[in-house]
């Protein structure tokens, strides 16, 4: 019996293990950037290109989710096919191009996350942005649900495919 237990209690050790050595969202580069247009719900959406977002800033409303299961241990899939953890700094925006490094700052508390963009959505009116959970907690809006950000894009793409933002358009 105790044997057993033991046993259950070494494999689940394991698999927390293997879990929390997964890779980040950036894992590998994806190849290029995805600017195609899409339909949710009826609604067509026609992502900016590279240089348009290179130069976007944005304020609005803030909200969280997760794409994952079992605690993390069951992981979720971005838009562009990337394995996600609650504990990934990462982000969904319905027209920035995928992927992208954009900074977020809260402007409740005053603090800022760098997150990086590979899903879509948030697909409720009003909203701009949806963070990881790890992302709003270090915002400290994760037990207020939603909050008022500025996003600022500091890079769009991976790898050979990576371009800067200005430094003008990034803030001190």
């Amino acid at each position: 019996m105790q044997t057993g237990i033991l046993r259950g209690m070494s494999v689940l050790a394991g698999l927390l293990w293997l879990a929390s050595c997964s890779s980040s969202p950036k894992s590998r580069d994806y190849p290029g950037y995805m600017t195609r247009p899409y339909t949710i719900r009826g609604h067509r959406y026609h992502p900016m290109n590279v240089e348009q977002a290179l130069a976007y800033e944005q304020t609005g409303i803030a909200s969280h989710y997760n794409e994952c299961a079992l605690w993390g241990l069951v992981s979720g899939k971005t838009a562009i096919g990337e394995n996600v953890r609650p504990w990934h700094l990462h982000a969904a925006h319905p027209t920035l191009p995928l992927p992208c490094e954009v900074l977020v700052q809260s402007l409740r508390t005053g603090k800022t996350v760098k997150v990086r963009v590979n899903d879509r959505g948030p697909f409720i009116k009003n909203r701009i942005i949806d963070l990881s959970e790890e992302a709003a907690e270090r915002l400290d809006m994760k037990h207020h649900g939603l909050d008022k950000v500025r996003i600022t894009v500091l890079s769009v793409g991976d790898g050979k495919w990576k371009k800067e933002a200005p430094p003008c358009a990034t803030p001190a």
